[in-house]
Order: C-alpha cells, then structure tokens, then sequence
C-alpha cells in the first residue's frame, strides 16, 4: 500500500514556526473517483450501483498539504471538478488557507450563475474549503474536532441500511451484520412502500437487533403527510430514536411540523436543503428536531458551523448526512451533536479501504481522529485504481 509523499513540513514544528505567507496556496490536486458497488442499494425512491467521491490536496508555499475527500455526487461529478479546476482553483492561488473566510468568500463567485444548478457550485466549494480546514490543523498541529471546540472525542455510530429487498429474511441478516460490525444502531430505509408494509419491516428489524440497538428510520422524503403520521403511529411502540425526512419536498416544512406535533416522533432533515437560508427555515418552522445538514453540499464545514451556531439556538441538534471523514470532527465539537453515520463496507467501500489509517470502532463507539486536520493518510493505490479521470 502506499502513500502520497508526506508533507515537507511537520505539523509540530508548523504550530510553532508558521506564518500566513508560509500557508500561502501555491497548487490544487482534484481526483475524482467511482467505485462500482457489488450489488444495487436501493431507498424509497432512488438507487445506488456506484460509490463516488472526489478527493482533494491543497498544497501550500511551506510544504503542508491537505488530504482529504469529499461527496459522492455520480451524474455531475465531471460538472463539480471542472468548477473546482477552472473556476475556483484561480480564485485561491495566492491565499493564505489561515484566512479561511476570504477564501470561502472567494469561491462565491460561480454560484451566482443564473442558469447554473447552484448545488453543484456548492459542492465544489464544500471540496476547498475542507481542503482548506485540513491544512489549518495541520499547520496548528490540532484534529480539528479540538480546533473546533473539543466536546467529546467519540460518537455513538449507527449504519445506514435496511435496504429493500425481495427476500424479507434479508432483513435480519442486515441487522446482524451492522451487530457484528460494531454499530450502535441503524437508520433504516422506509417509504417506498405502503405504511404498513414498512411498519412491517420495521418491527422486524427491531425484533432482530434488540431493545437496546438504537433504531430510526429514512424515509427520504417517500411518504405523504398522512402516510407519515400513519406510520409513526403503526411504529410507536418500537422505540425509534427519530423519523428522518418523512415527506416529499412539495411542502415539507409545514408537513414535518404536523408529523412533529400529531405524532410526538422527532424529525430530523437538512440534507436536501443546498443554503444556511434553507437550513435557517426550516429549523425556525419548527421542522425538525435535529438538522442533518451535509457539510460536502452545502459548501463545507465552515457553512455547517454557522447552521450549527443557528441550529443551537433554537434548541435544535445536528446530525449529519453520511461522510464521517468530515462529520466525525464536526459533530464531535459542539455539545448538540447527535450520531456519526456510515454505511457497510459494500456500500461504502471507500470509507472502508481507501483510509490507510481509519480509526475503530469501540462499544458502538467510533473514535474521532486525532491525527491534525481531519487525521486522514489516504491509500494511493486505491485511489490510482478507481479515480475517474486517469488521463489527467
């Protein structure tokens, strides 16, 4: 297995020695990747057969250099790096990464495209400004989670899964394994089918993991208003710790509410929301009990930290939508952080393999890194193998 070449400058010495000229960016690397999946996953109303993302190093005028990978966005990925490339990328060259709000201020400039699709701009601008975060601990020698705040340095960490499947045992064995994984719980796929057919599989998901495994559910928007409710309330003697994006997007504010206030099953969204203006409406509806903003959409952790800021005002918690190479250090620095989410290695094997140096799971646990920056030495020849653009 190898590695990318370590940087010139250690993050010890760099916390004592370095100034902001020294943190001056001189080049970007941009490596998108994709990953075939062994098998088809599939949610209420979309499907999975590919694992992507786009990996990020930033180097800088000391030698420091940022590592680290973002999203996992398949149709527009080729949209989101020619962004980055010839668009944000001359914006940075010539910054110092220790004014990380100029910089993000910099990178504005291709969401104001009227006719462009603005999420893809913003997650151009969640892959810099990650990059960017990386090297300033780094250059400070902290993880970030401490840089940040420092609450706590685990997270209780629940799998993504729940799959549907034409074979309802499949149901217990996908428990089983999250078991045998080490997960704390489970956010499990509902709203593709009927209320009660998803009742269903739920209770048989919690008969397979036990009272004490923290179960919620994901309907990723697949019900209607009523539909939510009825099923909340098919489901309310299994314990389900929250009922995440009950209700198709027509008017989802005011129909999580109703879901909120008839029920008295906590909601959470965010994730489909691209702006802090977004994310600021529906946490003051009284949407939701907890927002899952994605930091690598929403154009990255120095937005989630604002939403974060707001979110704890209004008594809201923060979750996260996947990516636990960056939730992990967010979630970890605020007091109103809730579960670290990932998915199995068939459906994540990026997480899994191209992590030289990812930390364990312990007592349902995950470990936040404490490596500065986010902590990451990625496999290089996992990269070389599945990135998307080998040509360049």
């Amino acid at each position: 297995m190898s590695t990318a070449p370590a940087p010139a400058v250690s993050a010890v010495r760099a916390a004592s020695t370095l100034s902001a000229d020294d943190l001056t960016i001189e080049r970007i690397e941009v490596i998108p990747m994709r990953v075939p999946l062994a098998r088809l996953f599939q949610g209420s109303h979309y499907s999975m057969s590919t694992r992507c993302t786009i990996v990020t190093r930033l180097h800088t005028r000391c030698g420091l250099v940022s590592e680290v990978y973002n999203g996992d966005t398949d149709a527009e990925q080729s949209v989101i790096v020619g962004i980055i490339r010839d668009e944000i990328v001359p914006q940075l060259i010539g910054r110092s990464a220790l004014a990380h709000e100029s910089c993000w201020e910099a990178m504005l400039p291709p969401t104001y495209d009227i006719l462009r699709d603005r999420s893809v701009a913003l997650q151009a601008i969640a892959c810099l400004d990650s990059a960017i975060w990386d090297v300033v601990g780094k250059a400070v020698g902290l993880p970030l989670f401490q840089l940040w705040g420092g609450y706590r340095d685990r997270l209780p960490a629940i799998c993504i899964g729940g799959y549907y499947s034409d074979d309802e045992a499949d149901i217990g064995r996908q428990i089983e394994r999250y078991l045998d994984l080490g997960f704390a719980g489970c956010k499990f796929k509902v709203g593709r089918l009927t209320p009660a057919e998803d009742a269903h599989r739920t209770r048989l998901a919690r008969k397979a993991a036990g009272d004490d495994f923290v179960l919620m559910v994901d309907a990723n928007q697949g019900f209607t208003r009523r539909g939510a409710i009825e099923f909340a309330g098919l489901t309310e003697d299994l314990d389900l710790r929250w009922f995440e994006e009950p209700v198709g997007w027509v008017n989802d504010r005011l129909s999580m509410r109703d879901v909120r206030l008839t029920t008295g099953i906590q909601v959470v969204a965010g994730q489909s929301e691209d702006t802090r203006a977004g994310l600021r409406d529906l946490i003051t509806a009284g949407a939701v009990d907890a927002c899952n903003a994605d930091a690598s959409w929403i154009g990255g952790p120095s937005e989630w930290r604002r939403v974060a800021a707001l979110a704890s005002m209004y008594e809201v918690d923060m979750a996260h939508h996947e990516e636990p190479q960056i939730s992990a250090h967010l979630l970890a620095s605020i007091p109103h952080g809730t579960y670290l989410e990932t998915f199995d290695p068939d459906r994540d094997p990026i997480f899994w393999n191209m992590i030289a140096n990812r930390r364990p799971f312990q007592d349902g646990d995950y470990l936040v890194p404490e490596g500065p920056g986010f902590g990451l030495e990625l496999d290089w020849d996992y990269i070389e193998r599945y990135r998307s653009d080998p040509a360049s």
